[in-house]
């Protein structure tokens, strides 16, 4: 029991933590505020870059479950990320925290993402 209360009194931790709550929250209203604002049934949800086949920059078209997976996604990360951290915090604390900014930087680029997506709707 030593290991969760020394992990819930560290400073940094409890940073890292609040940021990736706080980015997990901003990603979710940012993409339920996007899709409000249309009125779409189809939206665009992967591009791949199909060089091989002479067709550039083929779009994948989805529906809006596709694009709240993203939101389900960005609460797997935080909740994965903060459980694998707690756990590593006994092995070392230097490994929880890269653990949690890993978290952040998965986080980041799920925002970017799913703004590219919806901006191309």
């Amino acid at each position: 029991m030593a290991a969760p209360k020394k992990y819930f009194h560290d400073h940094f931790v409890l940073l890292l933590l609040s940021v990736n709550t706080f980015m997990t929250l901003l990603a979710a209203i940012f993409i339920m505020f996007r899709l409000a604002g249309s009125h779409s049934s189809s939206y665009i949800v992967q591009c791949r870059d199909c060089s091989n086949s002479g067709a550039l920059n083929k779009f994948m078209s989805g529906s809006v479950i596709d694009l709240l997976s993203f939101i389900a996604f960005a609460v797997v990360v935080m909740v994965a990320n903060t459980v694998l951290s707690l756990r590593a915090y006994r092995i070392h604390r230097q490994l929880a925290i890269a653990i949690l900014g890993l978290g952040l930087l998965l986080l980041t680029l799920t925002i970017i993402v799913s703004n590219a997506l919806l901006v191309l709707r």
